[in-house]
């Protein structure tokens, strides 16, 4: 049983409360399932490790895809989405997506979200990969912090939900392929609590904080994904991680998105001698889909050895630029650049997870009761390399499907089942600097299991992680010993199913195997047994 969870407990002897929906996360996932949930009538509760806002969602600058345009429809947006997934993708998954999408933006409008207009029409914008224009965006370039704000609102001034925020969700509570709830751990009282629920959905986002350079809010360790995987659920698609092609990359800055509706709007990318370089690389120069445009950059780093490549829009109208994108002109300000006047230096980094726990198109996992969308999720909808702007659409659209397969099948005139959960076999005391391994942990992740993979970098990374493999061995006492554990599972699957897969394909490139495969047209599972 090593490795099941990740401290000692007894939950007879632990606080419990009992819900229907217990729905772990507050990004966009989160709190739209959430908020559909509680219009059944349902009981539901939502926790969060830290505050609401602190989510990927708030900070999504681009905006969400859909086929809205005139000239645009769930055809054109389904082809682009396959095209840009490498061959992964699932296509009932995309047909749904893209069709549904539709409903539920008509659902963020009524709820109140500002998207951006013009002539009394959505503004739409186009990014890579995209044959159209159908980027609908709030502020400009402040699209996640007016759905996050949206859905907060929406949430626990509307809606009335309990939201407990800083409550840590450390394993789930399963018996014979049935999930009954999670244990939990609350950071302000310091204190394990256990919450029975009928149905518990997993909306914890991604993994980027496994990257030294990451788009991803601190939040982001992949705690989801670790705990579903520790429980007997599936895990998909593990080694394929996107990096964003543009991140600010300035050595007193933040590791601050550069969104790519800038490209979309016409920058260009070039390099330290001031050379447009995409055309060499593709035909679809900047807006070619990012695992091209990432590596592209990181080729023309390490050909004329410079740490950085600019963007460059000093071509555009510097009063639109200014509009359209408010706050990548204050941030970059902020640093010292006029991007109006000045290139912007950029430099890949790790910014969203194509893999995750396997479900079906209902969100279901493996696991009875157990559900999982958004980010922490992977049903095939994205590939091998996420389509720009699909991501805030998918957990709008499967987290509605998630409610509306469940709730009809929920006996509500039962009592919640609360079996006996009892586990003592784990030592005390780990003997380690939790920050020091975190921190060599992305060091690792950063150099060998990157945008560029070969197998000899990944051997050294799977030996990094052996090396720590005893700390099975030892409860995690603290919610960041907890994240490194899960930091350490979720780390160990992306190396291993990127050393798996001998070839290239989207946002896994292996300069070992830079061949796209036919008989790689598969995915990779993992099943802890």
């Amino acid at each position: 049983m090593l490795g099941r969870y990740l401290i000692n407990f007894k939950t007879g002897d632990l606080p419990h409360d009992e819900v229907d929906y217990l729905v772990i996360g507050s990004g966009i996932a989160g709190l739209f399932t959430a908020c559909a949930a509680q219009e059944t009538g349902s009981k539901v509760l939502v926790i969060t490790k830290k505050m609401v806002e602190d989510t990927s969602t708030e900070r999504a600058q681009g905006g969400i895809a859909a086929a809205i345009g005139a000239a645009d429809s769930p055809y054109l947006h389904e082809e682009d989405t396959l095209k840009a997934g490498a061959g992964l993708c699932d296509e009932e998954a995309v047909r749904v997506l893209v069709n549904e999408g539709l409903s539920r933006i008509r659902d963020l409008v009524s709820m109140g979200t500002r998207f951006d207009r013009q002539d009394g029409e959505f503004a739409l914008t186009r990014e890579g990969a995209h044959s159209q224009r159908r980027i609908l965006h709030c502020s400009g370039d402040a699209t996640g912090a007016e759905v996050q704000r949206v859905l907060s609102f929406q949430a626990r001034a509307v809606n009335k939900l309990p939201i407990l925020e800083n409550h840590y969700v450390i394993d789930l509570l399963v018996q014979e392929g049935e999930c009954f709830g999670a244990l939990v751990y609350d950071d302000e009282d310091a204190a394990l609590k256990v919450i029975w629920a009928r149905v518990v959905v997993m909306a914890t986002g991604g993994a980027g904080c496994l990257y030294h350079h990451t788009t991803n809010p601190e939040v982001a360790t992949g705690d989801g994904m670790a705990v579903a995987y520790r429980a007997g659920a599936e895990l998909m698609d593990m080694e394929f991680v996107q990096f964003h092609p543009t991140v600010l990359a300035l050595p007193n800055a933040p590791s601050f998105l550069i969104s790519e509706a800038v490209r979309g709007e016409g920058g260009v990318l070039r390099n330290i001698e001031g050379e447009r370089f995409m055309p060499r690389y593709s035909d679809q120069a900047e807006l070619a889909p990012r695992d091209i445009v990432s590596r592209s950059i990181l080729m023309e780093m390490k050909r004329t050895r410079s740490p950085y490549v600019y963007l460059d829009v000093t071509h555009l109208d510097g009063e639109k630029v200014r509009r359209r994108f408010p706050t990548i002109t204050r941030t970059c300000a902020a640093y010292g650049i006029d991007i109006t006047s000045e290139w912007i230096p950029v430099t890949p980094a790790a910014h969203y997870m194509m893999g995750g726990i396997k479900t079906d198109l209902h969100g279901r996992t493996c696991i009875a009761n157990l559900f999982a969308v958004g980010e922490t999720a992977c049903l095939g909808v994205h590939g091998a390399n996420r389509l720009a702007s699909n991501s805030l659409l998918d957990g709008l659209v499967f987290g509605r499907r998630v409610v509306d397969f469940a709730h009809p099948r929920i006996d509500f005139s039962k009592p919640i089942r609360k079996p006996s959960f009892d586990f003592q076999d784990l030592k005390p005391e780990p003997p380690v600097d939790t920050e020091e391994i975190r921190d060599e942990l992305r060091k690792v992740m950063q150099q060998y299991a990157g945008p560029l993979r070969a197998a000899d970098g990944l051997e050294q990374a799977l030996a990094f992680f052996d090396r720590w493999r005893f700390l099975r061995e030892y409860e995690a006492n603290t919610p960041q010993e907890m994240e490194l554990r899960n930091m350490l599972e979720v780390g160990e699957l992306v190396v291993q199913a990127a050393l798996a897969r001998t070839e290239s394909r989207g946002g896994h490139y292996r300069s070992d195997y830079p061949d796209r495969k036919e008989r790689w047209q598969k995915h990779i599972i993992f099943r802890r047994q």
